[in-house]
């Protein structure tokens, strides 16, 4: 490999030069076959001068048929550098020529298609050795084996990959041949996994040394990992909540009490409207990329409501209460379905809707004392906090010593901060908006369900309920085939896209948390039978782990095995996770043996590794593999308010049934008695003697 990564490191040393303009054209006066596409992605690149194709037969054929070079150019929406490439090279007439002369060009979507994006930036990372990300730009041969990846590039310089290669596949064929076929062996090769047949004793110690190593890498005076960008990853905090939760782990619950507090604080809040954006680019969460993902904030809520139960602090329960309230103005669609996400960008400038100069705050603050509580409270500058005279809206000061310079009460600044933000709001949204891509995925939709039913569980308010009642709904009338298999993507009025993994993972997630607040056996019944056809399709017999593609979709050259959890949570985790908690509820063994193993599988991996925070919906499995959660029965004619009242108490390894009779699962069998409501807290199927009040429940779960 070594004069590959020689090929890489020259190519390397291209990425982000500045770039001239000259050339843009007029992109309107083209068109090219992506114009009958639905994702939002796929439209903006209609009318650029190359021609390019949506991923398919007709493309893929064509490059064989012409015996061309394939671009494989990855992106979404939202994606601030995309945009920048597509201005300076992808709607400029003569880097357009070059492309259409010598490649056949394939746009992806890769929130549509995550199947085409993994394998594409598994090329990436393995050639260069580094973190990749997007836009992602590939160059392969007709038969779609890739002989190099990279990122961003200017103009000048992506004209010099573009020409190196042409150059290389004239004069020195076999080179690219030779690239292609190490490439791709060792992307085939980058998620084998060997089924562990040995029985694996999951053990409390192991689990403890595990959250020691979590904790190396979290920054405990800034919250997040270590250094920066820092990205918002629930899944970590979930984990070291219940550690917490099991242990009375102060330096866990301190990590995330920490990280929580830092982030609401940031700049990467966004506290006139709500919602969280992408990452932070600096180490104090002060400087955001500003695009607003729909999976980053369903995840946030759900945090952010558990950590709530846990230590009812109020600024969660804000939080949570104006995230939902941005969904609900920005991102829902009125079938019931979630959008995925809004731009960075408004007007071409990153961060231009959510920024202020201090001039712009005066205007609309006459009242001098309103207007230096404000600034104080946001840490606004005359000279702005971050670049060119624009202030982020952060906090950083304590409210308390605000309240002493300003000579007035903490209830007199929250009231003042209240009414400012509103008359903020206004000017604010008579400003140009950041793009919507409206797109409705099945996954991401799975996620901001699980966000308003932990709201729901958390706060008990009965629009949050109705409103997961609608998307559950949504799914099931526009996304769930009568087969069970799913479709992944919903765009006017057309749903599409054969599921992946994560669809059906995160759908049966969703689902069998649907049951928990209803109680209507329907849902476990749909969760089951997506488990069914998941199992069917997905699962690997050879490794006892799952595919992250369906068994009917064509094949791409690598079928790949999500198995680290990152910003979301990987899909083997997640079904694994979700096997375990159907199986438990459905009583199917089989379902919890799968799950097993898969964890048996990944146990190494999770125990050994430096990092585990990437592997931490794992790590979350891990505890229930070490102690059982308890199935929490609820069953007799006031069984809704004693599990309205339990579930506000943060019980991470607590499973809730029940209803006004015993319906149709075993774990009811015998538990209905006449004129009374009881309680019956069980683990592992034992339970212990029936209560009827909340507190002796809650007593008997931590005995």
């Amino acid at each position: 490999m070594l004069q590959y990564r020689i090929l890489l490191l020259f190519i390397a040393l291209f990425t982000f030069a500045c770039s001239s303009q000259n050339g843009k054209i007029q992109s309107a006066k083209y068109s090219n076959h992506l114009a009958n596409e639905s994702s939002p992605y796929l439209l903006q690149h209609a009318n650029n001068p190359v021609d390019w194709y949506p991923w398919g037969n007709e493309a893929l054929d064509k490059a064989k048929d012409d015996n061309k070079m394939i671009i494989i150019s990855v992106g979404y929406s939202a994606c601030h550098w995309c945009h920048v490439m597509e201005h300076e090279s992808f709607e400029d007439s003569t880097v357009a020529k070059l492309m259409n002369d010598n490649f056949v060009s394939i746009k992806v979507d890769r929130e549509e298609r995550p199947d085409i994006d993994d394998v594409y930036m598994t090329a990436c990372h393995l050639a260069t050795g580094k973190g990749c990300g997007w836009p992602l730009n590939a160059i392969a041969l007709p038969d779609g084996r890739p002989v190099w990846a990279g990122t961003y590039f200017p103009k000048k310089k992506w004209q010099e990959v573009l020409d190196y290669f042409i150059k290389l596949r004239k004069e020195e064929p076999e080179k690219l041949e030779e690239y292609a076929k190490q490439l791709t062996g060792e992307i085939q090769s980058s998620e084998q996994i060997i089924i562990n047949s040995g029985e694996q004793d999951f053990k409390k110690e192991t689990l403890d040394q595990i959250t020691v190593n979590f904790l190396k890498n979290i920054d405990l005076k800034e919250g997040g990992r270590k250094g920066s960008p820092k990205f918002p990853m629930p899944n970590n905090y979930q984990f070291l909540l219940s550690q917490y939760y099991k242990n009375n782990d102060a330096e866990s619950l301190d990590a995330v009490l920490t990280t929580l507090k830092k982030m609401a604080d940031g700049g990467i809040y966004d506290h006139l409207g709500g919602g969280f954006a992408r990452y932070s680019t600096d180490d104090k969460w002060k400087v955001p990329h500003f695009e607003k993902m729909l999976y980053d904030n369903g995840q946030l809520v759900s945090l952010y409501a558990q950590a709530y139960k846990a230590v009812k602090d109020p600024l969660y329960k804000k939080v949570v209460e104006e995230t939902l309230a941005f969904i609900k103005r920005e991102q829902t669609d009125k079938s019931g379905g979630f959008y995925s996400s809004l731009d960075a960008d408004s007007e071409g400038e990153e961060g231009k809707f959510y920024v202020w100069t201090n001039e712009e705050i005066d205007a609309v603050f006459l009242d001098p004392s309103t207007n230096k509580i404000f600034k104080d409270y946001y840490s606004i500058l005359p000279r702005g906090n971050w670049e060119h005279k624009k202030n982020i809206l952060h906090r950083k000061r304590d409210i308390d010593k605000i309240a002493k310079d300003n000579k007035v009460t903490i209830e007199e600044i929250n009231t003042i901060i209240n009414t400012a933000k509103l008359q903020l709001m206004k000017v604010r949204d008579q400003r140009v908006r950041p793009g919507l891509d409206d797109k409705i995925l099945t996954s991401w939709n799975s996620l901001m369900l699980m966000g308003y039913i932990d709201a729901y569980k958390a706060l008990g308010d009965e629009s949050y309920l109705k409103t997961a009642q609608k998307n559950a709904d949504f799914l099931v009338k526009n996304q769930l085939q009568k087969d069970f298999r799913l479709n992944r993507n919903y765009k006017d009025g057309k749903s599409s896209i054969n599921a992946f993994l994560d669809d059906y993972a995160l759908t049966i997630q969703a689902f069998v948390a649907m049951y928990e607040v209803t109680f209507d056996e329907a849902w476990l019944d749909k969760a089951d039978g997506l488990a069914k056809y998941t199992i069917a399709h997905f699962f690997d017999e050879k490794s006892g782990m799952f595919n992250y593609t369906s068994d009917i979709d064509p094949p791409l050259i690598a079928r790949k095995k999500e198995l680290a959890d990152n910003v979301i949570p990987g899909s083997n985790s997640s079904i694994a996770k979700s096997l375990f908690i159907l199986g438990t509820y459905t009583y199917k063994p089989a379902y919890i043996e799968k799950a097993t193993q898969m964890m048996q599988n990944m146990a190494e991996a999770i125990t050994t590794a430096e990092q585990p925070n990437f592997y931490s919906n794992w790590c979350s499995l891990y505890q229930y593999m070490v102690d059982a959660p308890y199935e929490v029965a609820i069953v007799g004619d006031n069984y809704e308010s004693l599990r309205n009242d339990l579930m506000k108490n943060y019980l991470p390894d607590a499973l809730f049934l029940g209803g006004k009779t015993e319906g149709s699962l075993e774990l009811l069998e015998g538990k209905l008695q006449e004129g009374e409501t009881m309680i019956y807290v069980c683990q592992n199927k034992v339970c212990k003697f029936p209560v009827q009040e909340v507190e002796k429940a809650l007593k008997l779960m931590k005995d």
